[in-house]
């Protein structure tokens, strides 16, 4: 580097070291609200920072919602690989009657395929080998692979109209999680902690849990980009909790440190990282002394919040046998309602395994199986805690499944493709209109024909159910003002209550 260049970024430095020093908070009080978890500057329209006018309370960007919120907090069971709406959900008889007639190309319309099909000389339809009965007040139709789903359809909402624009599963799932289908953005959960921050100053705003289906055990994986926080600090990443003894790494202290050595050693970590801050006025420095401290208030936590030994034999019964084993996907929505009783913001659960190209009546029930009785109780559990009425869960993964076969079609199985143009996912909880069914496809269960609901409009919803204008939630980003819904996002009202 040159001698000017040298000078130039020296000055630069110098420049905004006097501004963070002359500032009206300092950088020791921005340092020390940030391992308080507290927001001391507000964020104009422009971009500009100014001192907050409000210091009670205010842990998020936001120094108050848009709107009263209904809900306080989002447990998100991601069904990762595509469920079949077509087994579960979404009735076509037509498809049985019609089974192994070719699908016809007006309901087809030329629509872009995956690259597994697209060469299949023929597209036989094929209907759900499994019965479909009603049931609730409104007679909703549920799939035989969901008996304990049957008992709870009068406190879900069913949207059988979602439809997204990827067709593959990394940028499926990542526009589900971020609102873009390439990856860097930042996740809901670190929008909703860079946005609104937690309630609870032990635990992380966004917490991660991951589950492995006995459908497809090997199928596709996941990526911690997931949940990461792209942009925005560090301070805002989920914090993946692990199905061992412990459940974050590196939480627990070596042998023979004590409480008082620890926190005097972090006292002295955060003054030689407030000096650091002073000279490079890097803000990923202060994310670092709130990391700090938030694992030493974890140390208590989190090993209190992981432990279900205590849980009564009638929980148990709720959520099925598979809720004492760790990591499955059982035990993970047993954590969840704990997680949810400690007020923590956005709980994630992803659950791998629903990608069934080949064999699907029989990879299916055992998916189905993994899903159906954890996630009907932990609906019934939080209701009768009365934390339902303030928390919002959601069902679903990236895409459908499509109406005709991958593969051959035998007496005994098939396979169904990857299905962007219409799929199923269900929620629950405040705000939520109980008991129905939004949207409708067509006799093929292929194209969407009433009520259509895009990816931006779940995640508009779902903010606006948490006091926020999905609009107004945006972070200043190499020039260009970015949200998660990106520019796009409409609520879906006919599900509110």
């Amino acid at each position: 580097m040159s001698e000017k260049k040298i000078l130039e970024e020296s000055s630069l430095i110098l420049n905004r070291r006097s501004f963070l020093g002359k500032s009206a908070l300092g950088v020791g009080g921005a340092a020390l609200a940030s391992v308080m978890g507290c927001n001391l500057f507000d964020t104009s329209e422009n971009g500009v920072l100014s001192p907050a006018n409000n210091l009670s309370g205010a842990k998020g960007i936001l120094n108050g919602l848009h709107h009263p919120a209904k809900i306080k907090r989002v447990i998100y069971l991601f069904q990762s690989g595509g469920p079949s709406q077509l087994e579960l959900f979404d009735y076509k008889p037509l498809l049985n009657v019609r089974r192994g007639e070719e699908l016809p190309e007006s309901i087809r319309n030329g629509q872009r395929l995956t690259g597994m099909t697209s060469g299949q000389a023929s597209f036989p339809l094929v209907g759900s080998q499994f019965d479909f009965k009603r049931y609730g007040k409104n007679g909703t139709w549920i799939s035989d692979l969901l008996p304990y789903t049957s008992k709870i359809v009068d406190d879900i909402c069913i949207i059988k109209s979602m439809y997204t624009e990827a067709i593959n599963h990394d940028p499926a799932v990542t526009f589900f999680q971020t609102g873009s289908q390439q990856p860097g953005r930042p996740s809901i959960g670190s929008w909703l902690s860079y946005g609104i921050g937690s309630e609870n100053d032990n635990l992380p705003a966004f917490t991660v849990l991951l589950s492995r289906g006995t459908g497809r055990p090997q199928g596709q994986p996941l990526y911690t980009r997931l949940w990461g926080n792209g942009f925005l600090h560090s301070l805002h990443q989920g914090v993946q909790f692990r199905a061992a003894k412990d459940p974050v790494l590196y939480l627990n202290d070596p042998k023979g440190t004590t409480k008082d050595t620890k926190r005097a050693m972090l006292d002295q970590l955060a003054a030689l990282n407030d000096k650091h801050y002073q000279e490079f006025g890097d803000p990923e420095i202060q994310s670092r002394i709130a990391q700090y401290e938030m694992a030493y208030r974890m140390q208590t936590s989190v090993p209190n919040v992981m432990n279900i030994d205590d849980e009564p034999d009638y929980i148990y019964k709720m959520y099925g046998t598979d809720a004492k084993i760790p990591g499955t996907y059982a035990a993970n929505c047993l954590l969840a309602r704990k997680l949810a009783e400690k007020d923590v913001r956005f709980i994630q659960l992803y659950h791998m395994g629903w990608d069934q190209h080949a064999d699907l009546p029989n990879a299916l029930s055992k998916q189905a199986k993994d899903v159906d009785q954890a996630s009907a109780a932990l609906v019934a559990d939080l209701k009768q805690r009365g934390l339902l009425e303030d928390t919002l869960i959601v069902w679903g993964g990236e895409f459908g499944r499509t109406n005709y076969s991958q593969g051959p079609l035998t007496a005994d199985t098939y396979g169904r493709d990857h299905h962007p143009r219409s799929f199923s996912m269900w929620m629950a909880g405040g705000g939520i209109k109980p008991g129905i069914v939004h949207g409708e496809t067509d006799d093929f269960g292929y194209n969407i024909v009433r009520d259509p609901v895009h990816v931006h409009d779940f995640q508009a919803t779902m903010l606006h159910l948490l006091g926020i204008d999905h609009k107004k939630l945006t972070y200043k980003y190499q020039g260009r003002r970015f949200r998660l819904t990106d520019v796009e996002g409409h609520i879906i009202k006919n599900i509110l209550a």
